[in-house]
């Protein structure tokens, strides 16, 4: 018998996460009104093969399908998020009863096939009456308005959440959905430099309203889910290692340093100048409201050297067109992620708790004749990541649990249905789902608590 190679910490969360635009489809149904993701696909040439969300892998109908799936696989907890508009169909003070019901029926079932639920508040999908009333996130009545939703949501939800994440990926529905970007995202618009870092900071704002929304209403512990860059010191040197640290900071000196210092990096507002963000006290502190736990999206590593000839005294190591990658032309390999930012990030902010809330990739799977799918690359891919997530457990790094992105192939937003992150193959004509060999691999890690041995 081999020995087990990698153990993990009794009551070690694994998990599995999805977006509500991705997989629930119903986009029409029951009261839900459209998302500027919903306006965005409608725009020609926009989406992968003018493909759409509408439909999703109909997880609105099958969630209870998807759900025993789960429990099969032996997953302990569901990262899921609400559709904002789902809820609150036409503005701050109205509600969709059908809407809040759904997610409450999706709770309860995950509760009693002892699944834990962690529901994700915004993942992109901002309401249309927000963008048609006040142009969404360039206001900061939508700050207010997501967390009078947060507060909603949250009163009807919390006693049975296991833990609420406000918001999914600042730099991807602000940064990427307003500048002029080969990868634009909704709403899919271009804003000048000011007003692109007044978004920026009405977002951040939104956050710490809503962590105080959600503690006002519920016990369930709160925090963020955050793709900060995936800063990785090129050699195990003091030198490379304390310029990382730094250059972590620095490159999430607009969003998560903020969030955890109660400041924007110095950096981030030297190079704005005048076009920096407007804020107050009042809103820092609102900003910096202490959170439960930290969420890290990591997928792609940024290699950082000592360079005392830069400004910050460091530089990044470019990866190159011949670095592998997976499925996706920006997912370089560098599973040295899941320990590195966990350990910068606990180095420079202490967090009391820290979850890799999305890993995973794309990979080009296709049933044999068997109907059976060897996604081999993804199981090296979640393997080797895995291993050093270990370390970062060992080394006393508060690592508490991983959810893997994702649980099923689905819309990936401006790739539409042409990339498949998910362990669980769907086929989009008959909405069939068929566990990969990726899902028996993670199910086993799961029933081990480890990575190895027998």
């Amino acid at each position: 018998m081999s020995k087990i190679f990698c153990p993990f910490p009794k009551g070690f969360v694994w998990g599995a996460a999805t977006a509500a635009y991705q997989v629930e489809g119903a986009v029409a149904q029951d009261g839900r009104t459209p998302s500027v993701w919903d306006t965005f696909t409608r725009r020609p040439g926009a989406i992968c093969m003018d493909q759409t969300g509408d439909h999703g892998v109909d997880h609105y109908h099958r969630f209870k399908e998807d759900v025993a799936l789960m429990k099969r696989l032996g997953i302990k907890a569901y990262r899921f998020s609400a559709s904002w508009s789902r809820v609150v169909p036409r503005g701050r003070g109205t509600l969709n009863e059908k809407g809040l019901d759904f997610y409450s029926r999706l709770v309860d079932e995950l509760r009693s096939a002892d699944i834990q639920p962690w529901l994700t508040l915004f993942h992109w999908d901002l309401p249309q009456w927000a963008e048609d009333q006040y142009r969404g996130w360039e206001s900061k009545q939508c700050s207010a308005d997501f967390a009078d939703y947060a507060s909603v949501i949250c009163k009807r939800l919390g006693d049975r959440l296991e833990g609420v994440f406000t918001i999914n990926e600042f730099f991807c529905f602000v940064d990427k959905a307003y500048t002029r970007s080969p990868e634009m995202f909704a709403p899919g618009k271009v804003v000048p430099k000011k007003l692109l870092n007044q978004v920026r900071h009405n977002a951040v704002y939104g956050h710490g309203l809503a962590v105080q929304a959600v503690r006002a209403v519920s016990k369930a512990q709160v925090g963020l889910a955050e793709n900060i860059p995936a800063v990785v010191p090129i050699m195990e040197t003091e030198e490379d290692i304390i310029a990382a640290r730094e250059a972590l900071r620095e490159l999430g000196g607009m969003f998560l340093t903020p969030i955890m210092e109660g400041k924007y990096h110095s950096a981030y507002l030297e190079a704005e100048k005048a076009d920096a963000p407007v804020f107050t006290d009042s809103d820092m502190k609102v900003i910096s409201t202490p959170l439960d736990f930290l969420g890290l999206n990591l997928y792609a590593p940024i290699y950082v050297r000592h360079d005392p000839a830069a400004p910050h005294r460091w530089s990044e190591v470019l990866c190159g067109e011949n670095y592998p990658k997976m499925h996706m032309p920006w997912l370089n390999i560098g599973p040295q992620i899941l320990y590195w930012v966990p350990r910068l990030c606990h180095e420079n902010w202490k967090p009391r708790s820290i979850y890799i809330t999305e890993n995973g990739c794309a990979y080009p799977d296709l049933p044999n004749e068997k109907n059976e799918i060897d996604d081999l690359g993804r199981v090296m891919f979640l393997q080797n990541h895995f291993i050093h997530m270990h370390r970062a457990t060992t080394e006393g790094i508060p690592v508490k649990g991983y959810f893997l992105w994702s649980l099923l192939d689905n819309f990936e937003w401006a790739w539409g249905y042409t990339k498949r992150f998910g362990i669980c193959y769907v086929n989009y004509e008959t909405m069939q789902r068929i566990p990969k060999l990726s899902a028996k691999f993670y199910s086993d890690v799961i029933r081990k608590n480890a990575v190895g041995g027998s």
